[in-house]
């Protein structure tokens, strides 16, 4: 049986790599030439089942309003003349509630937990190798009230089987030194021993090789323009090329895995995809001093940052600006981020070398992905991973290629098509033309 996954980023490899060993003819499609060209090829670099806290939560919406207006807020809303950003955001206030929010992070610890369990027996099957770190992830504060919110989340994620232990300042610091400049402005931190970091885009281009050597096919610099259906099933693919010549490529089923481009591709067959594009920042800089450097993949919760050491470089990432499809990169928001990093880490790092980088982060308003079936009988979804596609991507791949294949998935989640399986995210996959 045929396959076609569309899209090249860790999501989309990770699933044409589990297909490919369920015995599929694969092959995979994207407008880039190499993989993991867009969202996964700079991110924050963790895999972390500890942030399962999703954007949409009771303290969200007063947060937006505080940050309304400053170009270097955390999350930052582009007002758009845009109906789909709108509908967007009206979901996302509905999933602030504490019911709402609870249900959300049980999804996504169960997802990442899977996930991590699945990337680890790869990294021991293939000797795959990504500048992996098996350091934990430590969270830190520095404002009392962020810390006094975390408990709770913490608790709750400790319950369904992620350890996020709390821990003193004093702690915080001895579990990753490079902080002790920070001590002063630091109350306190959680800290997730299992989670880890590595380079998502090494990691993916890595994972392709490994995809070709079992015989799948990479059609790269091949935009895909158009999925043609016919009688409630996708007939073929419509592309261009790098020379600018249609193309027709055919398959039996299809992977739609191509983050923030997916609602609109699926928009025409009726498909109602409720992602968006939350456009995220990172900077890339050498190391000057490693013994000023974090060891220990960090989060810092209340600038909404992450810092992951990648062999001898140093990556920051994150923030979210909701404003469209566009990547120009706003010097404020950069400035903030290097700002932050020298507060915390004076002279870890050659900012003089910095490079900047935004993606396109495929949001839903719950933060749940999009993984299963849709309407369109022989089209499955595996998209709209938000902030967690490098967490998820092995979990939702392998449990992509088992629905797929007719068999049940080993992770209990609010998979697409699933009965019975209904979530805000997920609801749609079930009555996409509402």
């Amino acid at each position: 049986m045929k396959l076609v996954v569309l899209g090249a980023g860790v999501v989309g490899v990770a699933s044409a790599w589990f297909l490919s060993r369920q015995g599929f003819e694969v092959t995979v499609v994207d407008r880039q030439g190499e993989p993991a060209a867009e969202t996964s090829f700079a991110n924050g670099g963790q895999i972390s089942v500890s942030h399962a806290e999703p954007w949409a939560n009771p303290a969200a919406p007063m947060k937006i309003l505080r940050w309304l207006g400053r170009r270097d807020a955390p999350l930052l809303f582009r007002l758009q003349a845009d109906p789909a950003q709108w509908r967007w955001g009206l979901a996302f206030l509905r999933e602030c509630t504490r019911e709402r929010a609870r249900h959300n992070i049980a999804q996504l610890v169960r997802l990442g937990l899977y996930s991590r369990e699945t990337l680890q027996a790869l990294r021991r099957e293939t000797g795959i190798v990504y500048d992996e770190r098996t350091r934990g992830i430590l969270h830190f504060y520095t404002s009392a009230a962020e810390f006094e919110a975390a408990r709770e989340p913490a608790r709750l994620m400790t319950e369904l089987g992620c350890e996020r232990r709390v821990v003193s300042a004093d702690e915080a610091v001895a579990i990753e030194p490079a902080l002790r400049q920070a001590r002063p402005m630091l109350v306190g931190a959680t800290y997730t021993a299992a989670d880890e970091s590595g380079d998502a885009c090494r990691f993916t281009r890595e994972l392709a090789a490994m995809c070709r050597a079992r015989g799948v096919r990479f059609l790269m610099n091949h935009r895909v323009t158009a999925l043609r259906a016919a009688g409630g099933r996708i007939e073929h693919v419509e592309a261009i090329d790098a020379e600018g010549r249609y193309v027709r490529i055919d398959g039996d089923r299809y992977v739609l895995s191509l983050g923030s481009h997916s609602a609109r591709l699926a928009a025409p067959l009726g498909l109602r995809l409720n992602i968006y594009p939350a456009k995220g920042y990172s900077l890339t800089m050498p190391l000057r001093d490693a013994a000023l450097a974090n060891e220990v993949s960090l989060t810092d919760d209340e600038y909404k940052l992450v810092f992951s050491r990648l062999g001898d470089r140093l990556r920051v990432a994150g923030t979210a600006e909701l404003g469209g499809y566009g990547r120009a990169l706003d010097r404020t928001r950069c400035a903030a981020i290097l700002r932050r990093v020298e507060q915390l880490f004076p002279g870890a790092g050659d900012a003089s070398r910095v490079e900047y980088w935004s993606g396109l982060r495929p949001a839903t308003p719950s933060n749940l992905p999009y993984i299963g079936a849709s309407r369109i009988a022989n089209l499955f979804l595996n998209t709209g991973h938000g902030t967690l596609g490098w967490t998820q991507a092995c979990g939702s791949g392998r449990a992509l290629a088992d629905l797929v294949a007719g068999r049940r998935p080993e992770v209990d989640f609010a998979f697409c098509g699933a009965p019975g399986a209904r979530s805000p995210a997920t609801a749609g996959c079930e009555n996409m033309s509402s």
